[in-house]
């Protein structure tokens, strides 16, 4: 039970909500209680789980990243994207979410995201959704 999606990144740093996409993922499985993985193949991007509500939150994540780990130092990366692995790191390339009666459980302002930080992109992001093993 294994699904790629593709998401286009629109700027250097872009966080998109992908969790509709996931449900989508999760429903097309027919997997009513389990465990969905979400994880992000990519060396400068990562996955979140975080407010989806409101886009500030975004925005704030980003400012506080690149305050962290800003693109003005000397890195020896001859890319030029070491800030982008960097902040990779410090996010994380996947998540697990539980599934129950077919849904995410996920906190009522939760959603997943991938967050770029190397774009804009063509991501990749792979779900794999495992159901709960019924013992008898």
């Amino acid at each position: 039970m294994f699904t790629k999606i593709t998401i286009q990144t629109h700027s250097k740093v872009d966080i998109i909500d992908i969790s509709a996409k996931v449900q989508q993922a999760v429903s097309a499985h027919g997997v009513r209680d389990g465990v969905c993985f979400v994880y992000c193949p990519h060396t400068t991007a990562g996955i979140m789980l975080n407010e989806n509500w409101d886009p500030t939150v975004e925005r704030d994540l980003a400012m506080v990243l690149d305050r962290i780990v800003p693109q003005t130092l000397s890195y020896q990366h001859a890319e030029g994207n070491s800030p982008g692995h960097i902040k990779s790191i410090l996010l994380g390339s996947d998540h697990f979410i539980f599934i129950r009666d077919g849904q995410l459980q996920m906190g009522r302002w939760q959603g997943v995201f991938l967050a770029e930080f190397d774009g804009p992109r063509t991501r990749t992001v792979w779900i794999k959704v495992q159901p709960d093993v019924r013992s008898g």
